[in-house]
């Protein structure tokens, strides 16, 4: 290729991406890159007119962070709900996987559309429907419950079920998501290794750990990474199920909703910045983890 057409297929290439380049620099590279600097700022609102006016603290927000008891609850509620969401959304979503893989026929289709559905329903609408499902009074889940004689609880009401209240909405919502990676990565399997390990007496549960569980390595670091990141951030089940404020006692109070409290209530901006960094370094460092433990091993 002359140095004319390389030229010409240059400038060809870098007008075609031009407006997604603008796009991504005005939307999102230079907020993020405003947002840091704000965090070593005392940011707020009576600033926005004259930038430069607001006073530099150093690293004073990110130490004041790790004192304040709001933010280190913050950190509890959504460390639990990485905790209790994360291995059920990638064991169920693996487990929907293989039963879709092997059998159901010519039902595969519909079963699969109706797994993935409430991943690409509206996140918004999905949670007032639960807010009513888990109402005391007239909510369908107590309700059921007592036909079998069982008095259901207060579930966002009490502190004890708020936080599992809105893991179970997380991890309903996300199997769908998982199942379809996984499946993705099942259908890469060679069947002539299950039956292989077939014809050496390999029965169900040793074809499943043995075979299908390494093979699938890569799907599981690469969903378990996602899914984990995505739940670190969560933000719109608590903040429509319970409010603003995380409910009683500030049960479903995480990490993002502090973030939009101190940016978008008090319009403390600089310190919202970096609560909104340390968590930024938290997923960082979780990432390097999975990653250390989860990579498919050569």
């Amino acid at each position: 290729m002359s140095a004319g057409i390389a030229r010409r297929a240059n400038i060809t290439g870098w007008g075609l991406s031009a407006p997604f380049t603008a796009i991504f620099v005005v939307f999102m590279l230079v907020p993020i890159v405003a947002s840091f600097v704000l965090s070593f700022t005392d940011f707020s609102i009576g600033n926005l007119q004259a930038w430069s006016s607001a006073p530099f603290v150093g690293f004073d927000n990110y130490t004041k962070l790790f004192g304040d008891d709001v933010f280190l609850r913050s950190l509890r509620n959504t460390a639990y709900f990485v905790v209790g969401g994360v291995p059920f959304t990638i064991v169920i979503g693996l487990l929907l996987a293989v039963a879709l893989n092997q059998g159901i026929g010519k039902l595969r289709a519909v079963f699969r559309v109706g797994f993935y559905l409430p991943v690409v329903t509206s996140i918004v609408a999905v949670a007032v429907i639960w807010r009513y499902m888990l109402d005391p009074d007239i909510g369908i889940v107590n309700a059921a419950l007592a036909q079998v004689g069982i008095e259901g609880p207060d579930w966002l009401g009490n502190p004890n079920t708020t936080m599992p209240s809105i893991i179970a909405l997380g991890v309903w919502r996300n199997i769908g998501n998982a199942m379809i990676i996984f499946l993705a990565a099942l259908q890469t399997v060679d069947p002539q290794l299950y039956e292989a390990a077939k014809v050496d007496g390999a029965k169900g549960r040793h074809l499943f750990r043995h075979i299908t569980v390494p093979l699938l390595r890569p799907a599981i670091l690469f969903t378990t990474v996602v899914t984990t990141i995505g739940y670190l951030q969560v933000f719109e089940e608590p903040f429509v199920m319970t409010g603003p404020s995380g409910g009683p006692d500030q049960a479903g109070f995480t990490t993002s909703l502090f973030v939009y409290q101190q940016g978008f209530r008090f319009f403390n901006l600089g310190y919202a910045s970096a609560a909104a960094y340390t968590l930024f370094m938290f997923i960082v460092v979780l990432a390097i983890i999975q990653f250390r433990f989860l990579r498919p091993k050569t």
